[in-house]
């Protein structure tokens, strides 16, 4: 009888035509994506028409207390933070305190880019819409991995040593370090901290009681999650990121109970309350924030054959099946997170997951979508996880190629002189390191991002791989050195490094010794 009733609910998920899912379908929908992707605790929310019709937990908060997760479980929400930002500009938008079009040095004088032209035509707009001219995830080393000493001004003061790879407004790039400069502007526009402003302007009237701007600032942390990582063949809870320098990209703390809140408010055009007649922003400002601002690259792929994505002011837009869809995600170490609108169905889903793999969150979204949106639903678990398999595949195989050489070599007792790597080497915008040889192995030593620390081995011609001492980073890392040795670049080793590991943007220069 059990295993009829699991077939049902399989061919249900994965071929028949839903109405709407029901919450015994989102239970088990839920339940098997805890196990496919080893997901500690999931909360999804669902709100229709205005209204909170699912909000649920369902695993443990933590695989250490095996506490369970409920409504009211706080996530971090990472990157679905920027949305906020967004907002809160708005909001002073529609007070006439600062226009997006203005000029970013209007604000912060000290602003400044690369180019010259670029940082004198930078806009509070441009902070926003990913289309500076900056790589992937540019000088994320300053925010990333947690426990650096990099503040809001030290990121203004060094954006002026990435250079771009792409012309300014040409090409679409995800950035974080644009979203803190925002947070600034924010600040000096109104005389509010970021955290104060979202806090005050938007949670407090929405009645988002439970959450707040920064973990650091959570009245309550009794039923908080906490962040899970696969390592080495093994689910680890980590340490939590509380950086709160990146909060305005990635700070915010919230539950699904509080966070369908903030989306019946965006489904409403700004609009909250039992009437409707109170706005945490105007309508027009809400257009603004959901009309397209930067391409985004679009393959049409199945089941969607979406015909446009683009990236508006903190959200991504792109069409399902003929219906426009508003959306975002975040993840930070341990932890990925996942908003979807649709629009035209009044429709908003949330999920907030404890681990990293966002295969988890597409998943149920995309299942619980395809019901209200009347179409053959993919069995997306199969689906993404044969392709997860593949990448993963790939990528191990690629490390495990580098590593298999490492050990050759010192099986063959292959002689470098250490001693003549050893040193400081300095990055414009990174600061020091420091590579030190003790007992006849090489060390890696970041003086400002202290977690970026470990062994160093060699690979081969002038080339050394360096094995970070925290494994849940899954970074290691090349470091290729120039022939004199007095410059090093590097880069990931991995394909699936996360991209704020923007080892690829460094550029070293070896300093005199004796020079401090």
């Amino acid at each position: 009888m059990k295993k009829i009733v699991f077939l049902s609910l399989i061919l249900a998920f994965s071929g028949a035509v839903m109405a709407q899912i029901s919450p015994a379908q989102i239970d088990e929908l839920v339940g098997r994506t805890l196990k496919t992707f080893e997901v500690p605790g999931i909360a999804v929310a669902i709100v229709k028409d205005g209204k909170i019709i699912h909000a649920k937990g369902y695993g443990v908060k933590s695989i250490l207390s095996n506490a369970p997760v409920d409504e009211n479980t706080l996530f971090g929400i990472a990157s679905n933070s920027k949305a906020f930002t967004t907002a809160a500009l708005a909001i002073l938008v529609d007070e006439g305190k600062l226009k997006w079009d203005d000029k970013v040095i209007q604000y912060i004088p000290e602003f400044k880019m690369y180019n010259d032209y670029v940082t004198k035509e930078f806009t509070i707009r441009d902070l926003l819409t990913h289309r500076s001219g900056l790589g992937l995830g540019a000088g994320d080393l300053m925010i990333w991995p947690d426990g650096n000493n990099f503040t809001t001004q030290d990121i203004i003061n060094n954006l002026q040593y990435l250079k771009p790879v792409s012309a300014f407004r040409t090409k679409y790039d995800y950035d974080n370090l644009l979203y803190i400069v925002a947070g600034e502007v924010i600040h000096r526009a109104s005389g509010l901290t970021w955290c104060d402003f979202i806090e005050n302007r938007i949670m407090k009237p929405l009645e988002m009681n439970h959450s707040a701007a920064s973990f650091l600032r959570l009245k309550d942390t009794s039923n908080v999650i906490m962040p899970h990582v696969p390592t080495d063949g093994k689910l680890k809870a980590i340490a939590r990121y509380k950086n709160n320098v990146f909060d305005p990209a990635a700070g915010i703390y919230s539950s699904v109970n509080d966070l369908s809140k903030w989306v019946i408010m965006q489904l409403q055009k700004g609009k909250y309350g039992t009437d409707k007649t109170a706005q945490i922003f105007s309508e027009k400002q809400h257009t603004e924030m959901w009309t397209a601002q930067t391409i985004m690259p679009n393959k049409p792929s199945p089941p969607y054959f979406s015909n446009f994505k683009s990236y508006g002011l903190g959200w991504q837009l792109t069409e399902v099946k003929g219906s426009f869809q508003v959306s975002h995600t975040g993840g930070l170490d341990g932890i990925v997170t996942q908003v979807t609108m649709l629009p035209e169905l009044n429709l908003g889903i949330i999920v907030l997951t404890n681990q990293q793999n966002g295969a988890a969150f597409n998943a149920i979204t995309n299942t619980i979508k395809d019901s209200y949106l009347g179409i053959k639903s993919e069995d997306y678990l199969a689906l993404y996880s044969q392709q997860r398999k593949e990448k993963e595949d790939n990528a191990d195989k690629i490390s495990d190629e580098v590593w298999t050489t490492v050990e050759q070599n010192k099986k063959l007792k292959i002689y470098r002189d250490l001693k003549k790597y050893a040193g400081t080497y300095k990055d414009n915008w990174l600061g020091d390191i420091v590579l030190s040889e003790k007992k006849g192995k090489l060390y890696f030593h970041s003086n400002r991002s202290p977690q970026l620390t470990g062994e160093m081995f060699f690979y081969k011609d002038n080339t050394f791989a360096v094995k970070w001492n925290n494994r849940s980073f899954l970074a290691d890392a090349f470091l290729f050195f120039s022939e004199d040795n007095t410059n090093i670049k590097m880069k990931p080793i991995s394909p699936l490094t996360d991209f704020s590991y923007d080892f690829q943007d460094l550029d070293f220069v070896k300093l005199p010794e004796g020079t401090k």
